[in-house]
């Protein structure tokens, strides 16, 4: 069964996942030219990442350019307010990297780009949505879960760094 959509209703019987939530906000996919303003908005949020490691300029530009992965804009009055990330392998996909600038916080703006996330994968065909959250970040535990997303206690993340920890 999809998320529903506040009192609105079903994300089929609406023909699309998310009502921006002010009249200024745009979302669009970002490419490989806007890879440093991403970098500019992970770093004035806080969000951690690996400026030499998989997240350089020229990395993820290059995993941009080359592969299925996204990032989603979200502008209001043409600034970037937040960004979130999609991947996917052709069955379940991951919504990561999801940040906000601290000023535009708690406005509907990580919403709208969980939303907009999801409604690329649905028209992928892909029909299970997952993502990633650091066990002391509850603002993103909250939202999930509001959106419908469930914790899963009985699994355990692994990994294994092929490359250098950076990556």
């Amino acid at each position: 069964m999809p998320p529903q959509v506040g009192a609105a209703g079903d994300r089929r019987a609406r023909g699309r996942l998310y009502d921006p939530p002010m009249p200024t906000l745009r979302i669009r996919r970002l490419d490989a030219g806007d890879v440093p303003e991403i970098r500019d908005l992970w770093e004035r949020a806080g969000l951690f990442f690996r400026p030499h490691g998989r997240d350089s300029v020229d990395r993820l530009a290059e995993e941009l350019r080359e592969t299925g992965t996204f990032v989603l804009g979200a502008y209001g009055n043409d600034l970037l307010l937040g960004v979130a990330l999609g991947t996917d392998d052709g069955r379940k996909g991951w919504i990561n990297r999801v940040a906000v600038a601290p000023e535009h916080r708690r406005t509907g703006v990580a919403r709208a780009l969980i939303r907009a996330s999801e409604e690329l994968f649905a028209d992928r065909g892909i029909g299970l949505v997952t993502c990633l959250i650091e066990v002391d970040n509850e603002p993103s535990l909250d939202l999930f879960e509001s959106e419908g997303y469930e914790a899963r206690r009985d699994i355990v993340y692994l990994r294994k760094p092929l490359a250098a920890e950076d990556w």
